[in-house]
């Protein structure tokens, strides 16, 4: 991810990996810059942008009955929930992360945000904490959290990058790791799964490795 970011010319700001340090060290930046801030998910115009993914998904499959997602601050799921139940009020929508990243689970469980605390997964994308915003449209909106563990994270990517000839990262590859994990959930079922992104260093692929 760096690389790509560098690649466009960008000047990359580092911070250490708390919600606590991201938020001071953006907080610099926009007082030196004069920056505006756009939250990556916690942001209206972010969840409805996100929500495009699930409606274009519909629109080609009617007949779904299930759709996935991951859930890391909740933009792509508060997004895919809202149009999904716009367009078909029945359709079940889940949230999919690495248990050992499970704030949004512990969150939608318990009915309090509760944030992501020293989160250990391969699926990097996936260990911020809802926002406000996001965890309330999740509340309300979304059917279930399924939380997966790392190895079933490597081995859908692996069955995705084999079968599907589609490079996904592990943040992605959770949707099919939920649906390997519990099949019950699904099985008879027209179901749908959101990739959201390849973010992977080829060089230190995970595969064969647990």
């Amino acid at each position: 991810k760096l690389n790509a970011v560098k690649e466009y010319q960008a000047d990359i700001t580092f911070c250490e990996a708390t919600l606590e340090s991201r938020e001071a060290t953006l907080n610099k930046v926009v007082r030196k810059t004069g920056a505006v801030f756009i939250h990556p998910y916690n942001n209206f115009q972010v969840i409805c942008g996100q929500g495009t993914a699930a409606k274009e998904l519909l629109e080609d499959i009617e007949e779904i009955e299930c759709i996935l997602t991951p859930v890391g601050g909740g933009g792509l799921l508060s997004g895919t929930a809202i149009s999904a139940k716009a367009v078909k009020p029945l359709i079940k929508v889940y949230g999919c992360e690495p248990r050992q990243a499970d704030d949004a689970f512990r969150s939608f469980h318990s009915g309090i945000l509760m944030p992501s605390v020293n989160p250990s997964t391969i699926a990097d994308g996936l260990l911020t904490s809802l926002g406000p915003m996001t965890f309330e449209i999740i509340r309300h909106k979304v059917d279930d959290i399924l939380t997966v563990s790392e190895k079933s994270i490597i081995d859908a990517m692996q069955l995705i990058w084999q079968r599907m000839k589609i490079i996904v990262e592990p943040s992605s590859a959770v949707t099919l790791a939920a649906i390997i994990e519990y099949p019950e959930y699904f099985r008879g079922k027209k179901t749908g799964i959101i990739l959201s992104g390849g973010n992977v260093d080829l060089l230190n692929l995970p595969f064969g490795k647990m």
